[in-house]
């Protein structure tokens, strides 16, 4: 393999900065999902752990929706972070996490922009996706587990299965991984700490301004069916998707629907 694609625990701790250096970094060839892992490991954890996974076999998206993968064509990672909120708290945690990865991947040259609630776009098309669950913790505030799958390089065959066209990142494919990965790590590390200072109002402008769809009519899909039709304002202090509809403004909550720009 090339030496630029081998991802190694003690290469990424190198390059950490403060705020990541209290993560206890894992790299393992293959797994079910990072996730899954981290999640059945909550009880157990007395400080932050990133999983990473050279390859995935299970991984998930939101509604339980799998996350197919090739192997080397993808960073695929998560991350069990302590915060002080309580679940019913972290409703823009998620669009928090997008943010600091675009701002990550934009001073790297990628040009993407946000799809509410958890998608990263370049060029239109989903680049990397985010998953967020959680449990409470027994001495208080919340275990949340943040799953990232970031594609760098993807064939034909993979958005065939996939269904769609989706995006990837060539120049990023040829980044030292552990640089990469150390490089989103420090940000995520650091999001997070403001995170737990300041909730979501530390990330509402910079969502907004990397919102992909602002100003353009949208819908709003439950199980394929249309339950909004509008104008996609922004997001407001509770991460949901503010809509200007005929009928007056919505405040959509994120949940299992997803959003679609109109025809």
């Amino acid at each position: 393999m090339n030496k630029n694609l081998q991802l190694n625990a003690a290469a990424i701790e190198m390059r950490c900065d403060q705020a990541a250096r209290q993560v206890d970094i894992e790299v393992v060839a293959e797994t079910g999902s990072t996730n899954a892992d981290l999640m059945a490991r909550l009880s157990a954890l007395q400080s932050p752990v990133l999983r990473v996974a050279v390859h995935q076999t299970a991984g998930r998206g939101r509604a339980g929706r799998p996350w197919l993968t090739v192997p080397g064509g993808m960073l695929t990672f998560s991350l069990a972070w302590h915060l002080p909120q309580a679940p019913q708290n972290l409703l823009g945690l998620p669009l928090a996490i997008g943010v600091a990865l675009a701002e990550t991947l934009n001073a790297l040259d990628q040009n993407v922009q946000l799809k509410w609630p958890n998608d990263i776009l370049r060029e239109g098309k989903k680049l990397a996706g985010i998953l967020v669950e959680s449990a409470a913790a027994r001495d208080g505030g919340t275990w949340v587990v943040i799953g990232i799958g970031l594609n760098l390089q993807v064939s034909d065959q993979l958005e065939s299965e996939v269904g769609r066209a989706i995006a990837d990142a060539p120049w990023l494919a040829k980044m030292d991984r552990n640089d990469l990965l150390a490089q989103l790590l420090n940000a995520l590390a650091k999001a997070l700490e403001q995170f737990a200072a300041q909730g979501f109002a530390a990330f509402l402008t910079r969502w907004n301004t990397l919102h992909a769809y602002a100003r353009q009519t949208v819908h709003i899909l439950d199980h394929g069916q249309v339950l909004h039709r509008g104008t996609a304002l922004g997001v407001d202090l509770h991460g949901c998707l503010v809509l200007q509809t005929e009928q007056g403004q919505v405040n959509v909550l994120a949940g299992d629907v997803s959003l679609r720009p109109a025809e």
